[in-house]
Order: structure tokens, then C-alpha cells, then sequence
């Protein structure tokens, strides 16, 4: 964490200095007039998007919620490794590691084939696979999620803070001009229920879940099925002799369904998920009047011969599983792509929908936005043409269909009956097996984008093998040479809205003036065609866009620090000062070598370039300057001088 750039201050290093141009927000201050991002829904998809956004005062950004406040309780609990890996980029991971309850190992329990009527753990699998990720699989109430984007929001230069109260009804685009396009009608949800405001906006976004009015609006429909079958779901205090109530656990009964059991943070709590009755094809989970006795005595007899004594319910609700998705996520009419730029989005359950078994619901809506954001930002800035939006529902659209069809496959087997579930080949009970096969989907790890603008083709792959293209760059330990500080390479990745160019130097470099690392600096920063010299602002700190870190084969001992190039020391900030975080070494204390742990060429290096989404946009030879150039250049405007 790096603070005190712009001069010396007290206080919270988290608090960043205010900027003057903020909104008045006094108790009876008008709603404004017009915005440049609008957006819909104060959840985990929402508060992403506006905590981004939050940081640049130059965009004036609104976020909107029917509700009177923040939740306190209830929803989603689960957070994944890539989700946490995110989380770290927007600086609380520690925070949620500190107060979360770590998935470590899923327990399997099935019928007991002597006695059918009770079941018995048949198996253990550890949940996150070895060096899958520097993250843990963590469970913590999605309300505290919420607070932490809050208080991020709250500590930017912006202080963005929603404004609870109010909903989206509808909208109209004016497709004739580019000034505030969207006009928006909020209806007040307050003391003054039913009133009306408009606001105008450059771009609105729908979080505001499956009945989504942001998606009614631009004439998107959600696509899909329902499996006619009713869960129940509780956060629980309560006494137990299960054995495992503090694991994770899928149990499966002969002959009253399944439940999963999901310990919660705190020490206490814990979440059950509980399979009830099936459901008629024309019927509702409201239609069967379900209390919450039904789950408890559901939950009592799936788990004979154990029991729950329970002392407090803190929430429970009832739902139906559906899997369903619309058929793009912004506002342009198919065939219309290349005359018209999307000004609506819908993000999270606005258009994808799913059980919540899978745990995946919260980290890819969130992972929606986190693409979003960033290149709206760019957008507004005139950083990159308009034309740049598209490719938001073009990579979550494919990555939403493929939660869905797993997420349908995996429901499927989870309420699939004892014979069901045990059927197949091998010793292995199905739902075990399959369990085992989606971890690295479970983990919010399998998202690989496809070649376009914004990733660059495999043919330099071989250079870092285990950094694959279109994939999120998988962190490894490395030694910051000019403290000697162990640390992953990953966290030096904010959610700032910049691309890091991570130079991995080959065998003999030590960066020694002419070496192929000084070279490329030299380069980026002098050249004329350097996508550094072409989009970096006349008053921006020369890291703002395009980041330059590098990695050294040596030990930070045997590195003269002197010798590094300007570039990875630059000066910065109103003050000048020097940076010296953008140096590293190999790891020299056995924690891994990260040439060896991600497959980096030794002999050659390489350079990785890595989006402000924390995905592999390209690798490409440490000289390569042509492709790098040209890479860029297909993406951003050259920046006024």
C-alpha cells in the first residue's frame, strides 16, 4: 500500500483526499440532473461498479436503491478464490480473510448402505486445490460484502454515497445524441413514495436483480427453466452432534432429499440449504405457505440419526431453482453492433440467473461489473472510443452461459435421489466425482476470454506457459528488491484502472544499461510509438495507464537497485517523489520460484500484459515493440499534450 505521494497527512492512509467538485448531498439537496454513470441496484453487483467508478472525480456517478439502507443480514455468503484475488485489488482481502470462515476441506455424506435411514461421511475432498490460487474459499454474511465497497466508496475522492430510497421505473435512449442520452425516471420508495424525479445520464447500468426494470426497459427477457423444486435456506445458531457442522457438507438422505451445510464466519453460525417437496409444473414455492419449522424438521430427518437443537434463526428464506439468462447485456439491438454504441447495461441477476448452491451467483455478478468498470471509466475519460463497451456483453455473456449450464448440471445432481447419486463407474459416488471436476469453476477460475481487441492471439504462449491468455493472471511470491519484502506479485495490482506490463527478464539480465529489461523501459518511455509516451496525459504520473513492473532471476542482494531504469523508479505526484515498488526478484527463502511456478521462459523472459481486470490480454518477447504498440493502439486514443 503506498500513500503519502501528494505530501505528508495524518489519519486513515485508506481516506484519499477529497476533490472539490463533489455533489452537495445535505439532507434536502436536490437529486441531480444529469450523470454519467446511473446505476441500479445497491448490491455486491452494483457497489462493485459504483466503488470503481468512485474514484475518478472527474465522473459523476449515482447509484440508486429502493431500500431504506444497507442490508444487515442474509443472502449470499460465498466468496471464491477469484473473487478474493479481486477483493485484494480493491484492498479489504485482509480484512475479509480476518473475519471470514475459510472453506479448507467439503465433507460427503450418503446413506448408510446397512442402514439405509442414516447417513455416513463417505468421503473428504480439500476445496481449493494446491497453488490454484494465494486465496482462500471464504463464507461471510454478503452485508458485510456491502459495507466494505461502502466504506471504499465513502474513503474516495468522491465520497460516493447512494442514495437509498429511490428506484429506477423506466428509461428512453435518444439515439440522435451523444449529450446525457439516457433519460431516467426515479420513483421515491421514501417518505415521499411515488414521487417522481428525472435524471438524465450518459450510462445506466441494471443491478437491480431478476425483476429487473432496466432490463424491461431496453426490451431484455430472461431465457430458461425451472426445476420445479423447493429449497429452503437458513442461518442458524444452534447445537448439534453432527460431527462436521464446522466443514463444509453435501449430504444426501435415502428418502428425504439432500441438504448442504455451510459453516458461517464467527465461530457459531452456520448456513443450511434444505432440499423441501417438489413442485407441480404450475406451481410456486409461494403457493406452498413454507415456514420455517419445514426446514428445520426437513434438515432433522435428512441428517438421522444426528440432530440440530436450534437456538436462533437470524434469517431463512424459500426459493425455486431457476436457470435462466438474456440474450445480451446491453441496450444495442442485434445487427445494429457497428453503428451504434451501447449506453444501457445489465449486470448480475439482472440478466443471469441460477441456484445459489454452487455458490457462484454473488462472485460472477461482481466479476461483471469489475469488467464493466473499468472500461466505462476509460470511455468517459477519451481515453477509448465508445466502441469499447461492446465487448462487456460480448465476454459475460459467454461466461454467464457457462455458469448456467453448469450451475443447471450440478442442481440436477444435487437433488438427484440416493440410486442417482450413486450410479456411474468407479467407487466414486457421481456427485462427488462431479464436485471434484467444477473446482476450478467453483473457484471463479475457468473464465478464459476469447481473442479480440482486448486479448491478443496464443503465439507467443510457450514464453509463460502457465499464464494463459484470456485467463486471470495467476499470482506466484516474488521478493520486492528494494526492501526485500516477500510478497505476491499479483497484489501489486490495484482496482485503479491501469494495465500492468509485467517484464519477467531472461537468464543473464540484471538490468544492467543495454540489457533487454533497460531497453524496453528506455522504450516505453521515451519513444514516440510507445503506447506509455502516446496515452499517457500531459499532467498524469507516467504509471497511470500503463504500469511497467519487473522480475529478476537473481536475488535481490545480487541486483545493483542503481542501475534500474527511470522508469521503474519513476518520480510522482505533486512532489516528485521516487517510487520504488516496481522491482522484484525471485522469491529466496523456498517459498517458489515464480519462472518455475508460471512457466517463464528463463532463457528469453517476457513481457505479460495484464488488464485492469486482472485478466491476460497478451505475452509477447521482451522486444517486441511493434506488437505492443500496435496492441495498444487498437484499444486507446493518443492523449492530448
Amino acid at each position: 500500500m503506498q500513500y503519502y505521494v501528494d505530501g505528508f497527512r495524518g489519519g486513515d492512509p485508506d481516506r484519499k483526499n477529497a476533490t472539490s467538485k463533489r455533489r452537495d448531498r445535505a439532507e434536502f439537496a436536490p437529486l441531480p440532473e444529469t450523470v454519467d454513470v446511473l446505476i441500479a441496484g445497491c448490491g455486491p453487483t452494483g457497489l462493485c461498479l459504483a466503488a470503481q467508478l468512485s474514484q475518478y472525480p472527474e465522473i459523476e456517478t449515482m447509484i440508486v436503491d429502493p431500500t431504506p439502507g444497507p442490508i444487515e443480514k442474509g443472502k449470499a455468503d460465498g466468496i471464491n478464490t477469484r473473487t478474493m484475488e479481486m477483493f485484494q485489488a480493491f484492498g479489504f482481502a485482509d480484512q475479509v480473510k480476518r473475519e471470514s470462515y475459510w472453506v479448507n476441506q467439503t465433507n460427503f455424506w450418503m446413506p448408510n448402505p446397512e442402514k439405509p435411514e442414516h447417513i455416513q461421511r463417505i468421503g473428504r475432498v480439500q476445496d481449493v486445490a494446491d497453488d490454484s490460487s494465494e486465496m482462500p474459499h471464504i463464507l461471510i454474511n454478503q452485508a458485510r460484502v456491502h459495507e466494505f465497497f461502502l466504506e471504499f466508496m465513502r474513503n474516495s475522492p468522491t465520497r460516493l454515497e447512494p442514495d437509498y430510497n429511490w428506484a429506477i421505473r423506466d428509461l428512453e435512449v435518444d439515439t440522435t445524441t451523444d449529450e446525457y442520452p439516457v433519460t431516467v425516471t426515479l420513483e421515491n420508495f421514501g417518505v415521499n413514495k411515488g414521487e417522481t424525479k428525472i435524471v438524465r445520464a450518459n450510462y445506466v447500468v441494471g443491478a437491480d436483480g431478476a425483476r429487473s426494470n432496466v432490463r424491461k426497459a431496453i426490451g431484455g427477457e430472461l431465457h430458461g427453466d425451472a426445476a420445479h423444486q423447493a429449497w429452503g435456506v437458513m442461518d442458524i445458531l444452534a447445537n448439534t452432534d453432527f460431527p462436521d457442522i464446522r466443514q463444509k457438507c453435501l449430504i444426501t438422505s435415502a428418502h428425504e432429499g439432500n441438504v448442504l451445510v455451510l459453516p458461517r464466519e464467527g465461530g457459531y453460525l452456520f448456513r443450511m440449504y434444505v432440499e423441501l417437496d417438489k413442485l407441480n409444473p404450475d406451481e410456486r414455492v409461494a403457493n406452498r405457505n413454507f415456514t420455517i419449522d419445514d426446514l428445520i424438521n426437513g434438515a432433522n430427518r435428512i441428517m438421522q440419526p444426528y440432530s440440530i437443537d436450534v437456538k436462533e434463526v437470524a434469517w431463512w428464506s424459500i426459493y425455486e431453482i431457476g436457470h435462466r439468462m438474456t440474450d445480451k447485456f446491453d441496450d444495442v439491438p442485434p445487427g445494429e453492433q457497428a453503428t451504434r454504441n451501447p449506453r444501457v447495461f445489465t449486470a448480475g441477476d439482472a440478466c443471469h440467473t441460477h441456484s445459489p448452491k454452487a455458490g457462484q451467483g454473488m462472485n460472477v455478478s461482481m466479476q461483471d461489473t469489475f469488467n464493466l468498470g473499468w472500461k466505462l471509466a476509460h470511455v468517459l475519460q477519451g481515453r477509448a472510443d465508445a466502441s469499447l463497451l461492446h465487448s462487456y456483453s460480448a465476454e459475460r455473456w459467454a461466461e454467464a452461459k457457462r455458469l448456467v449450464d453448469t450451475d443447471h448440471e450440478w442442481a440436477r445432481i444435487m437433488s438427484a435421489p440416493a440410486g442417482e447419486s450413486t450410479m456411474d463407474n468407479g467407487d466414486e459416488p457421481r456427485f462427488v466425482r462431479q464436485f471434484k471436476e467444477n473446482l476450478e469453476f467453483t473457484g471463479g477460475l475457468a473464465v478464459k476470454y476469447g481473442e479480440s481487441a482486448l486479448i491478443g492471439p496464443a503465439t507467443n504462449q510457450a514464453l509463460a506457459k502457465g499464464q494463459e491468455i484470456g485467463r486471470r493472471f495467476h499470482s506466484a511470491p516474488v521478493v520486492r528488491v528494494s526492501d526485500a519484502k516477500q510478497m505476491q506479485l499479483g497484489h501489486a495490482a490495484e482496482a485503479d484502472g491501469a494495465w500492468r506490463i509485467y517484464a519477467f527478464a531472461g537468464k543473464n539480465d540484471s538490468s544492467a544499461p543495454g540489457s533487454a529489461i533497460h531497453k524496453l523501459a528506455d522504450w516505453l518511455e521515451t519513444n514516440p510509438s510507445s503506447p506509455v509516451v502516446k496515452f499517457t496525459g500531459k499532467d498524469e504520473d507516467i504509471d497511470t495507464l500503463i504500469d511497467l513492473r519487473a522480475v529478476f532471476q537473481q536475488t535481490f542482494d545480487q541486483l545493483a537497485y542503481e542501475q534500474m531504469p527511470s522508469l521503474l523508479c519513476p518520480k510522482k505526484g505533486k512532489l516528485g517523489l521516487q517510487d520504488h515498488e516496481k522491482v522484484f526478484c525471485v522469491d529466496h527463502k523456498g517459498v517458489g520460484d515464480i519462472y518455475d511456478m508460471r512457466g517463464i521462459d528463463r532463457e528469453q523472459g517476457c513481457m505479460i500484459l495484464v488488464r485492469p481486470d486482472q485478466y491476460v490480454a497478451h505475452i509477447l518477447p521482451l522486444d517486441a515493440y511493434q506488437e505492443l504498440a500496435s496492441f495498444f493502439d487498437g484499444i486507446y486514443q493518443p492523449a492530448a499534450k
